[in-house]
């Protein structure tokens, strides 16, 4: 398995936030976001049980399993093989493919991705998760975002999240927007990127 990095932080967004959490993230992707803000190509090749006895160094039982896209690579031994030390393991995925055969997941978070079809048109990345606890979307505010589509996924919980442009005027601009867009849909509940408005990983 190529890991990109693990790591020990507080889970940053969603559900958890505020969570003490490892973090183990796999190298590699199917998708290429323009928003995207990790450098998930580079990484080390490590045995599933290479992975546990990193993770078993921190003194939480919650582990993050994320990336890039996690579902590339993660398999129903290194599940288990978590679970086993009463570990409980949360996914955050894109979506677009579904659990290998026999992974068992504790909570899923599924953030779709927008592609393009055309000039000026984009749709939602096929989801093809049987279930998801926590729909996640990156809200860009743009024209070409259509939050009805996300309205007809199935989740659990439903969270709505600025996008982070880099740059403070526009991020300001997307919060306002997404707050109003929040506060007229009440389906959806607020996430913030609290580990980077607190300089934490």
């Amino acid at each position: 398995m190529k890991v990109n990095e693990i790591f020990y932080s507080l889970q940053g967004e969603g559900h958890y936030t505020g969570t003490p959490a490892v973090f183990v993230r796999f190298a590699g992707c199917n998708l290429r976001c323009w928003f995207c803000d990790t450098d998930f190509e580079k990484g080390d090749e490590m045995s599933e049980d290479e992975i546990v006895e990193a993770v078993l160094q921190y003194p939480t039982r919650y582990v993050v399993i994320t990336g890039g896209e996690p579902t590339l690579q993660i398999t129903a031994s290194l599940c288990d093989k978590l679970h086993a030390h009463g570990l409980y393991l949360m996914m955050e995925t894109n979506g677009t493919r579904p659990l290998p055969e026999g992974c068992k997941v504790d909570w899923i978070t599924c953030s779709p991705k927008l592609i393009d079809v055309e000039e000026g048109k984009r749709k939602i990345a096929t989801i093809r998760l049987r279930h998801i606890d926590e729909l996640k979307v990156v809200f860009e505010d743009s024209p070409t975002q259509d939050m009805a589509l996300y309205e007809q996924i199935p989740a659990t919980e439903y969270r709505l999240q600025p996008c982070d442009t880099q740059d403070p005027l526009s991020n300001q601009a997307i919060l306002n927007k997404t707050i109003k867009y929040i506060l007229q849909h009440p389906k959806w509940k607020l996430s913030l990127q609290t580990h980077k408005i607190l300089h934490v990983r």
